[in-house]
């Protein structure tokens, strides 16, 4: 029987998976099963009679093994377990490792055992399972961040510009690039003097409810908002990401504001708020768009002399009209509505240019804005009026006379020998600051006007007179 227990011991040994030595108390491997020297990385000729110690202190990273053996000679504890590393020369391995001292009466032998399981695959699974907790931790503060990024840019830029900045290498980079695109100005008209007569909480909350509304309309579409200028919106489309269309989509834009006037008036009125006219002005051409400032203080601009010629095109139009450049027409091959078209001279400009007034734009956009028609009520006998021609809206030249023979809500017919010219900015005292732009002349020295700013006291003003 004790034979058999012994047989039976050593092929239970023989064929374990974790490895098995027994060592002298001298450090001498006396026995070791296959597992161990497949674990330890030798040949069991290479091993037997060989000393643990003198082959752990080959290398550093085997010091924790050679203590954990050292200290069981020493203290001679029944087993102590731990997890060691162990390097063979040729990789390095994480190794449970039981030491204690050999129990039974073998006469003239005293030693240890060591039973060692090679963790390292399961290790390894271990520290992926951790770096992929830590990568996706990262992914999520990472995604956080670029949320917050996105939330707190785009309180300020489009989303295209913003994702310009957080996705391109050179994103924030200074510099730029030249690219034809369409450029569009819009403004409220006649709103510098609005806002000296209003309430500053009413002004904003006005102001706010007309831009968000506008920004709807110019994103849905493509465009990307350059900035807002107090009442004013400087747009682009074609940049930074570019479309053949631009032109036509900053038109079709341009005729959905318009659209939305009635919608904003409405709540406008509602709240005891003044009614809003618009005016657009739209021009396309080759600028330079990209990183304009300082590393300091830096925004995603549009420079170049189309940006400067859309605000002088803008500067011609009344409340409700939108006025496009030759430019804009010659990229534009689905049908336009025109109501008329005005020969200008802007600033800068080396010859006329003939601006057009679009109303609508055929399929497959189907847009289409009503022109504001104005009753007038011709009057009895012409009303006198003092006035000024406006150089730039600021510098009045000197005092003009005429008569007042029609007049209506936003518009009147002038009768002056004055030598005017379409589209003039001139002020007169009509019940306070009445701005108004001269639109053409309908012969016997009869200008058309269409009012700009009207004030307060411009109704009372037309009884009184009348």
């Amino acid at each position: 029987m004790a034979v058999l227990l012994k047989q039976i011991s050593d092929s239970v040994i023989h064929n374990m998976t974790d490895g098995f030595l027994v060592l002298s108390y001298e450090g001498y491997i006396v026995y070791g099963n296959q597992a161990a020297y497949q674990i330890l990385g030798y040949g069991e000729n290479d091993l037997t009679k060989s000393s643990l110690p003198a082959l752990l202190r080959r290398d550093s990273r085997n010091d924790l093994f050679l203590q954990l053996t050292i200290n069981e000679v020493k203290k001679k504890k029944k087993a102590v377990t731990e997890v060691v590393p162990y390097y063979n020369g040729k990789e390095e391995k994480h190794l449970r490792v039981t030491v204690s001292v050999l129990q039974g009466d073998l006469p003239g032998f005293r030693g240890l055992t060591i039973v060692m399981t090679d963790l390292s695959e399961m290790i390894e699974m271990q520290d992926a399972v951790r770096a992929m907790e830590h990568i996706d931790r990262l992914n999520r503060q990472l995604k956080n961040y670029n949320d917050l990024l996105s939330r707190t840019f785009g309180m300020f830029l489009s989303d295209e510009v913003v994702k310009e900045l957080l996705e391109t290498p050179d994103g924030l980079t200074p510099g730029g690039k030249k690219k034809t695109i369409t450029v569009m100005m819009s403004d409220i008209r006649g709103f510098t003097a609005m806002s000296e007569k209003m309430d500053a909480d009413e002004l904003i909350s006005m102001l706010n409810h007309y831009l968000a509304k506008m920004t709807d309309i110019i994103q849905k579409r493509g465009g990307t908002i350059i900035e807002f200028l107090g009442d004013g919106i400087l747009t682009i489309f074609g940049a930074p990401v570019y479309s053949e269309t631009h032109a036509t989509d900053a038109v079709a834009t341009a005729l959905e504001m318009e659209a939305a006037m009635d919608e904003i008036n409405l709540w406008n009125t509602e709240r005891g708020l003044p009614h809003l006219e618009m005016g657009i002005g739209i021009d396309s051409g080759e600028v330079i768009v990209g990183n304009i400032g300082s590393e300091k203080r830096m925004k995603y601009g549009v420079v170049g002399k189309h940006v400067n010629m859309c605000s002088r095109i803008e500067s011609y139009t009344v409340g409700g009209q939108i006025l496009v450049s030759p430019a804009v027409r010659s990229r534009i091959s689905v049908p336009l509505q025109i109501e008329r078209e005005l020969t200008v001279l802007p600033k800068g400009a080396e010859k006329e240019m003939v601006l057009s007034h679009v109303t609508g734009l055929g399929d497959p956009y189907n847009i289409t804005v009503k022109t504001k028609s104005d009753v007038l009520r011709k009057l009895s006998r012409p009303l006198p009026v003092c006035f000024y021609r406006l150089d730039a809206k600021h510098t009045m030249d000197k005092p003009c006379y005429g008569g007042l023979v029609s007049v209506g809500r936003d518009s009147a017919l002038l009768q002056t020998t004055e030598q005017l010219g379409p589209l003039d900015n001139i002020q007169m005292e009509a019940g306070g600051k009445l701005m108004c732009k001269v639109v053409e002349d309908i012969g016997d020295d009869t200008w058309t006007l269409q009012y700009t700013s009207i004030p307060s006291g411009y109704e009372r003003w037309i009884e009184d007179a009348c």
